[in-house]
Protein backbone atom coordinates (compact mmCIF):
# COMPACT_ATOMS: atom_id res chain seq x y z
CA UNK A 1 0.00 0.00 0.00
CA UNK A 2 1.39 3.10 -0.88
CA UNK A 3 0.18 5.20 2.47
CA UNK A 4 3.14 7.86 3.99
CA UNK A 5 3.04 9.80 7.21
CA UNK A 6 0.40 12.12 7.48
CA UNK A 7 2.02 13.98 10.47
CA UNK A 8 5.85 13.64 10.55
CA UNK A 9 6.43 11.34 13.13
CA UNK A 10 3.40 9.51 13.18
CA UNK A 11 5.14 6.23 12.93
CA UNK A 12 6.96 6.44 16.10
CA UNK A 13 3.65 7.81 18.06
CA UNK A 14 1.51 4.95 16.55
CA UNK A 15 4.09 2.54 17.74
CA UNK A 16 4.01 4.05 21.51
CA UNK A 17 0.25 4.10 21.36
CA UNK A 18 0.10 0.18 20.19
CA UNK A 19 2.18 -0.41 23.63
CA UNK A 20 -0.33 1.24 25.54
CA UNK A 21 -3.22 0.52 24.10
CA UNK A 22 -5.86 -2.10 25.77
CA UNK A 23 -8.41 -2.68 23.68
CA UNK A 24 -7.24 -5.21 21.49
CA UNK A 25 -9.06 -3.93 18.07
CA UNK A 26 -7.95 -0.92 18.17
CA UNK A 27 -4.53 -2.22 19.04
CA UNK A 28 -5.06 -3.88 15.40
CA UNK A 29 -6.30 -0.95 13.81
CA UNK A 30 -3.10 0.91 15.12
CA UNK A 31 -0.75 -2.38 13.66
CA UNK A 32 -2.41 -2.26 10.07
CA UNK A 33 -1.34 1.31 9.95
CA UNK A 34 1.99 0.92 11.00
CA UNK A 35 2.80 -2.13 8.67
CA UNK A 36 1.43 0.02 5.57
CA UNK A 37 3.24 2.78 6.51
CA UNK A 38 5.96 0.69 6.68
CA UNK A 39 5.32 -0.77 2.68
CA UNK A 40 3.62 -3.79 3.79
CA UNK A 41 0.59 -4.41 0.98
CA UNK A 42 -2.64 -5.15 2.60
CA UNK A 43 -3.01 -9.05 1.67
CA UNK A 44 0.26 -9.23 3.71
CA UNK A 45 -1.38 -7.23 6.87
CA UNK A 46 -4.80 -9.31 6.71
CA UNK A 47 -2.64 -12.25 6.87
CA UNK A 48 -0.75 -10.86 9.59
CA UNK A 49 -3.60 -9.96 11.16
CA UNK A 50 -5.67 -12.50 10.73
CA UNK A 51 -8.39 -9.80 9.35
CA UNK A 52 -9.87 -9.35 5.90
CA UNK A 53 -8.08 -7.20 2.93
CA UNK A 54 -11.00 -4.74 3.14
CA UNK A 55 -10.70 -3.95 6.92
CA UNK A 56 -6.87 -3.37 6.32
CA UNK A 57 -7.74 -0.85 3.53
CA UNK A 58 -10.76 0.98 5.36
CA UNK A 59 -8.10 1.40 8.65
CA UNK A 60 -5.80 2.17 6.39
CA UNK A 61 -7.54 4.54 4.70
CA UNK A 62 -9.07 6.60 7.42
CA UNK A 63 -5.28 6.96 9.09
CA UNK A 64 -4.88 8.50 5.53
CA UNK A 65 -8.09 10.55 5.63
CA UNK A 66 -8.08 11.47 9.31
CA UNK A 67 -4.71 10.66 11.21
CA UNK A 68 -4.64 9.03 14.09
CA UNK A 69 -7.49 10.07 16.12
CA UNK A 70 -9.32 8.52 13.17
CA UNK A 71 -8.68 4.96 14.23
CA UNK A 72 -10.15 5.79 17.68
CA UNK A 73 -13.00 3.37 18.66
CA UNK A 74 -16.07 5.65 19.42
CA UNK A 75 -18.41 4.38 21.66
CA UNK A 76 -21.59 2.97 20.36
CA UNK A 77 -24.20 4.68 22.52
CA UNK A 78 -27.04 3.02 21.62
CA UNK A 79 -30.69 4.22 21.00
CA UNK A 80 -31.59 7.28 22.74
CA UNK A 81 -34.15 6.65 25.70
CA UNK A 82 -37.29 6.62 25.37
CA UNK A 83 -37.92 8.99 28.78
CA UNK A 84 -36.26 12.07 29.31
CA UNK A 85 -34.84 12.09 32.48
CA UNK A 86 -37.54 14.11 34.58
CA UNK A 87 -40.00 11.47 32.90
CA UNK A 88 -37.47 8.38 34.59
CA UNK A 89 -37.50 10.06 37.58
CA UNK A 90 -41.02 10.26 37.79
CA UNK A 91 -41.59 6.59 36.22
CA UNK A 92 -39.03 5.49 39.16
CA UNK A 93 -40.74 7.41 42.37
CA UNK A 94 -44.54 6.10 40.71
CA UNK A 95 -42.69 2.27 40.63
CA UNK A 96 -41.11 2.46 43.89
CA UNK A 97 -44.03 4.27 45.94
CA UNK A 98 -46.44 0.85 44.55
CA UNK A 99 -49.88 0.18 43.53
CA UNK A 100 -52.34 2.44 43.16
CA UNK A 101 -56.07 1.62 43.46
CA UNK A 102 -56.70 2.07 40.04
CA UNK A 103 -53.91 -0.15 39.45
CA UNK A 104 -56.07 -3.30 40.34
CA UNK A 105 -53.66 -5.00 41.74
CA UNK A 106 -51.71 -5.32 45.22
CA UNK A 107 -48.28 -5.96 43.92
CA UNK A 108 -46.97 -4.53 40.58
CA UNK A 109 -45.85 -6.48 37.75
CA UNK A 110 -43.41 -6.34 35.04
CA UNK A 111 -46.52 -6.27 32.96
CA UNK A 112 -48.60 -3.51 35.25
CA UNK A 113 -45.01 -1.13 34.23
CA UNK A 114 -45.39 -1.64 30.45
CA UNK A 115 -49.21 -0.28 31.11
CA UNK A 116 -47.77 2.51 33.27
CA UNK A 117 -45.22 3.28 30.91
CA UNK A 118 -47.65 3.37 28.03
CA UNK A 119 -50.74 4.85 29.94
CA UNK A 120 -48.96 7.69 32.06
CA UNK A 121 -45.59 8.15 29.84
CA UNK A 122 -46.77 7.37 26.30
CA UNK A 123 -43.86 5.12 25.73
CA UNK A 124 -44.20 1.72 24.29
CA UNK A 125 -42.04 -1.02 25.77
CA UNK A 126 -41.85 -4.57 25.79
CA UNK A 127 -41.98 -6.70 28.81
CA UNK A 128 -38.43 -6.92 28.89
CA UNK A 129 -37.76 -3.77 28.18
CA UNK A 130 -39.71 -2.74 30.78
CA UNK A 131 -37.97 -4.99 33.48
CA UNK A 132 -34.31 -3.28 32.04
CA UNK A 133 -35.68 0.25 32.82
CA UNK A 134 -33.60 0.97 35.54
CA UNK A 135 -35.50 2.24 39.13
CA UNK A 136 -33.23 1.18 41.67
CA UNK A 137 -29.49 2.38 42.48
CA UNK A 138 -28.23 -1.66 42.34
CA UNK A 139 -30.03 -2.92 39.09
CA UNK A 140 -27.98 -3.83 36.05
CA UNK A 141 -28.94 -1.89 33.52
CA UNK A 142 -27.45 1.14 34.51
Amino acid sequence: MQIHERVPGDEARIEALILAESRAKTRDRLRMVLLALRGWEAPQIAAALTSSRRTVQTWVYRYRDGGIEALRESRYRGRAARLNQEQHEQFKQRMLVGPREADGVCTLRGKDAVAILEGEFGVKYSLNGAYRVPICPYSSSQ
